[in-house]
């Protein structure tokens, strides 16, 4: 059997071969990134150097860098997904090194900071929400949104930082601050848990059968930013009130830790609203307590504006 390199010998002696080898140079070497490259490392395209790597470089300027050819990421043309070529010069020789294309660090970025969230029983759309999303159409939503920033520039683990008790009508965006904040928290590498309140006082009910009722708690007091959305809207008993939300408050209030709210009510509805339980009971007192606390936590501040959800 002949050597595979007598074969390749034989046909780079046929014209054919040598007219599209040239073509195929001249194409590679006229490339505005090779020329370039070539210049700044001072090869000259006599050099035996350029027919070695003419392989490599037509590599290279046949993908997308910068992601300039690719609309999304799952689009993306090149050999590697999410990676993009640049030429190195090393040992004398012309080579290609593969890096993170500015979607794929996007993308990455993006499911690293997801990961620093935590919800229960969020909509996604709340975990995606963004601070440049937000309409500041009048001078209430104008003064969350500041507080807001302030909260995320200012905050620092370990010190006092009050949050927002964000209260308005349905659908003018409460929610959808909350996600934002816990977003740009994640961009600073903190952590936070959104919880929709209804719903997780329904699953802490139902977590004895399970054995998680504990740690599920003690996710919710021991979180650096906890946010607790709707708070109002659930069915109050004493057990609720007292034990768990009770304990929750009273533990991050001594631990300095933040905690956001939002809800339909403002700061004397909810106290009546604590007050009477499922059984009708009135216990003014213990709501007085919660609201205390709550008042210790985070800032009342009020959210108008029109339906969202409706309008959408």
């Amino acid at each position: 059997m002949k050597p595979i390199s007598d074969t390749i010998n034989k046909l780079a002696k046929k014209p054919e071969f040598q007219k599209r080898y040239e073509a195929m140079k001249k194409e590679v070497t006229s490339h505005p990134d090779v020329k370039q490259f070539l210049r700044d490392n001072q090869i000259a395209l006599t050099d035996p150097i350029v027919d070695r790597s003419l392989g490599r470089l037509y590599e290279y300027i046949g993908q997308s860098k910068e992601c300039n050819k690719c609309e999304s990421l799952d689009s993306c043309k090149n050999m590697l997904q999410g990676y993009h070529p640049h030429l190195v010069f090393q040992r004398n020789s012309i080579d290609l090194q593969y890096d993170r294309c500015p979607r794929k660090e996007l993308y990455d970025n993006r499911k690293k900071n997801e990961s620093l969230i935590k919800s229960l029983h969020m909509p996604k759309d709340i975990l995606r929400a963004s601070m440049l999303d937000l309409d500041l159409d009048n001078s209430s939503r104008l003064q969350a949104v500041k507080l807001a920033h302030e909260f995320v520039k200012n905050f620092q683990p370990g010190k006092r930082s009050k949050g927002l008790y964000l209260y308005g009508p349905f659908g003018v965006g409460k929610t959808y601050l909350l996600g934002a904040i816990a977003n740009e928290l994640a961009e600073k590498r903190i952590s936070s848990m959104l919880i929709y309140y209804p719903e997780f006082m329904r699953e802490l009910k139902g977590s004895f059968q399970d054995n998680s009722f504990n740690a599920k708690v003690d996710g919710v007091k021991n979180v650096p930013v906890l946010m607790i959305d709707d708070i109002g809207a659930e069915s109050m008993s004493s057990w609720m009130r007292d034990d768990i939300l009770g304990a929750i408050l009273q533990y991050r209030m001594l631990e300095n830790s933040p905690t956001f709210f939002t809800s339909n009510f403002d700061f004397t509805q909810l106290e009546h609203h604590l007050a009477v339980t499922q059984r009708g009971e009135e216990e003014r007192v213990k709501a007085a307590r919660i609201m205390e606390r709550i008042k210790y936590l985070a800032t009342p501040v009020e959210l108008q504006g029109n339906n969202r959800r409706i309008d959408n």
